[in-house]
């Protein structure tokens, strides 16, 4: 069995808004979210199709990372590629590099292609696009018994209705989306009433994040809220730190449903994407500098 499972690999070419470029760096969103469990779990899978053409150095990492990689999928399509662009105001601009039918049949997800082990985890996350969440997907995952998080990729482009932003909020255990992605659905506010108002819509948890500002973890039923600093770090770059948070928020969340740990655990993930180009590998010496970043940033939390 696998305790925590997340999806998707795709290799990012990144131009940063001071002009560095990065090519070919693994990520997608669910590479950092298996980082970012990895750190306090040693039973992590990664559920993903990939191309014959998948860089060596990429595979040299998952390799040497610890993830279970029977879920990685090698398929005859091109290994997913994007442009990621990312400007001053840290709002970011991505361009798919591969012919469209690639797309769809590289990011194809269900439960009947998970391996029986993958089908029994206790967590699992996902991304999503606000207007197609794919809600039969997210039904069949909560029905496996795991705890299911997910996260926009993106702002809502259009407003939904009152019964469309309930139907996503609610399909999962912990919705988590950034500010420009909680502004979208539930209009401009201050965080906390951005949390609320999500949790009224119909999320049982909702894992706020906010950058530089920290994160804000907020649960409908008891109304408790708490505010995380963002652990200090020289940032080389931002992309996939808010995945590595929902990782880390995940397992947190698993084992001591404390809104307050997952938090925690969420910021400190977070902090080790934002330090470098590319990911770490999650040796145990990067889980003993986590444990320290923890008990460091535990002191910092406050009730919202």
């Amino acid at each position: 069995m696998t305790d925590f499972v997340t999806f998707g690999l795709i290799l990012d070419d990144l131009c940063l808004a001071d002009g560095r470029r990065f090519a070919g760096v693994l990520g997608g969103g669910g590479v950092q979210t298996a980082f970012g469990m990895a750190l306090w779990s040693g039973s992590v899978g990664l559920a993903a199709r990939v191309g014959a053409d998948l860089d060596p150095a990429a595979w040299a990492w998952l390799r040497a990372s610890g993830l279970d990689l029977t879920g990685l999928v090698t398929t005859e399509w091109p290994t997913l590629r994007a442009l990621q662009r990312l400007d001053a105001a840290g709002r970011r601009a991505h361009e798919w590099r591969v012919p469209g039918p690639a797309i769809g049949a590289q990011l194809a997800r269900s439960v009947a292609a998970l391996p029986p082990g993958y089908r029994q985890a206790r967590g699992v996350h996902l991304g999503l696009h606000p207007e197609e969440p794919d809600l039969a997907l997210l039904a069949d995952l909560r029905a496996l018994g795991a705890a299911l998080s997910v996260e926009p990729f993106r702002r809502a482009e259009c407003p939904l209705s009152p019964a469309e932003l309930r139907a996503l909020v609610s399909a999962a255990d912990i919705f988590s989306p950034n500010i420009a992605g909680a502004v979208s659905l539930v209009g401009e506010g201050e965080p906390l009433a951005l949390a609320r108002r999500l949790g009224e819509a119909g999320a049982p948890v909702v894992a706020l994040r906010m950058g530089a500002q920290g994160s804000l973890v907020y649960q409908a039923s008891t109304g408790v809220a708490w505010r995380l600093p963002a652990v200090p770090v020289e940032v080389a770059q931002p992309v996939g730190a808010g995945n590595a948070y929902c990782g880390g928020f995940l397992t947190g969340w698993v084992a001591t449903g404390d809104l307050r740990a997952a938090g925690l655990r969420g910021a400190v993930s977070a902090s080790f994407v934002l330090e470098q180009v590319g990911l770490p590998l999650p040796s145990a010496e990067l889980r003993a500098a986590a444990q320290a970043r923890y008990a460091a940033l535990s002191a910092r939390a406050r009730l919202a």
